[in-house]
């Protein structure tokens, strides 16, 4: 019982019945003014729904009015912007005349299903001083207990022609193909930009922190004055560079007007190559054609990828000789780092390759890595138009 009476005590319903009533207001001054033509309000609603900001502002007055969720909540299914295509404004234009009639329907019966009460109570249904254009067989003689149904029928009719509108108001009113195709892909734009920011901190971060524990391990191992003072030099400087790019990351993610800084690039490899020797690690690099004339995008993706690699160097095996090469090739950007295989690899849980094979599919190149000749090795293709 309870569960039947429930739309009756929900603020919504009685809105909805609010809403569908101001949307006959211009029938009601036509027929007031003129008393014939009656197709002209619609016609002359049909003719709004064609103008952009009607779809705006049916839309604010949808979701305020016909939703429990307000106008404020995208959950209510209701769309709040102008029309942007033809579609869209010949949806609006049937929305308001299928409003208008929804209206037009619900003071019908509410006028005369209430009248019809009343008619029952005076003992008039059907006769001479009647109010309800709506007539019962038996007239006059029905008890007047009836009038109590007239009254549930009208709580009835705001019920369902309320969720009738509510429904239409979804399908007319709510975003098109085009609309959810375009917040599906500005979600995932959204999502791609989180797992960058993700595979930024964890490279820089974890870069620092590996340099910074190889460093303070060594230098506790060497007992040396003079070693200990590079060692906190080079802690110093990949924990500023660190600090960098967080803050940088934290620019993007406070959404702020300050333009985020610039990202590191295969021109910053020395400050990797230096950290990674303080480290102890004796780093052989090779460079051969254009690095300076690399595409942006993929020369700080390439940056990226060897400070992971370089990073899983220092954190697995230590401070090994490691060779780096980085050559452009035609139109390919080749990466390879490699270092002695100490002992048998072993299936890993962390991200790191993950995330230099990430890198590489996302420019549309491709990363080998895994044991090769002895030696472990990261060799990475990028192509510098970008992926294909």
């Amino acid at each position: 019982m309870h569960s039947l009476l429930r739309p009756l005590i929900r603020p919504v319903t009685y809105t909805r019945v609010l809403h569908l009533l101001i949307g006959t207001i211009p029938f009601g001054m036509w027929l007031f003014v003129m008393d014939e033509h009656l197709y002209v309000p619609f016609a002359l609603m049909a003719l709004a729904g064609l103008v952009p900001a009607a779809r705006l502002a049916e839309g604010l007055q949808a979701r305020l009015l016909l939703t429990r969720y307000g106008y404020r909540d995208p959950a209510s299914g209701i769309t709040v912007a102008p029309s942007r295509t033809w579609a869209d404004r010949g949806r609006t234009a049937l929305w308001l005349e299928a409003r208008m009639v929804l209206g037009l329907l619900t003071g019908y019966l509410t006028v005369n299903l209430l009248g019809l009460a009343v008619d029952l109570v005076r003992g008039t249904v059907g006769g001479p001083g009647r109010i309800s254009l709506i007539g019962l067989p038996g007239g006059s003689g029905l008890p007047e207990a009836l009038a109590l149904l007239p009254v549930a029928l009208v709580a009835v009719s705001w019920v369902g022609i309320g969720a009738l509108a509510a429904l239409l108001g979804r399908r007319l009113l709510g975003p098109s193909a085009q609309e959810r195709l375009t917040a599906l892909e500005e979600r995932t734009e959204q999502l791609l930009e989180r797992n960058r920011i993700a595979r930024e901190l964890h490279d820089s971060i974890g870069h620092a922190l590996t340099v910074a524990v190889v460093q303070a391990s060594a230098a506790r191992a060497a007992g040396s004055p003079e070693f200990t003072e590079r060692a906190l030099t080079a802690i110093e400087e990949t924990g500023r560079a660190a600090l960098e790019d967080l803050e940088r990351v934290l620019r993007v993610l406070r959404e702020s007007g300050t333009p985020p800084g610039p990202r590191p690039s295969l021109a910053d490899t020395s400050r990797l190559l230096e950290s990674a020797r303080a480290s102890g690690a004796e780093v052989d690099m090779e460079v051969t054609g254009p690095v300076g004339q690399v595409p942006g995008p993929v020369s700080r993706e390439g940056y990226r990828i060897l400070q992971e690699a370089l990073t899983n160097v220092l954190r697995h095996a230590g401070p090994v000789p490691t060779r780096v090469r980085i050559a452009v090739t035609g139109e390919t950007l080749e990466l390879e780092v490699a270092s002695p295989l100490r002992e048998p690899p072993r299936p890993g849980r962390g991200s790191g390759l993950r995330g230099i094979r990430e890198r590489a599919a996302l420019l549309g190149g491709v990363a080998i890595t895994g044991p090769q000749d002895g030696e472990w090795q990261v060799r990475v293709g990028l192509p510098l138009s970008g992926p294909v």
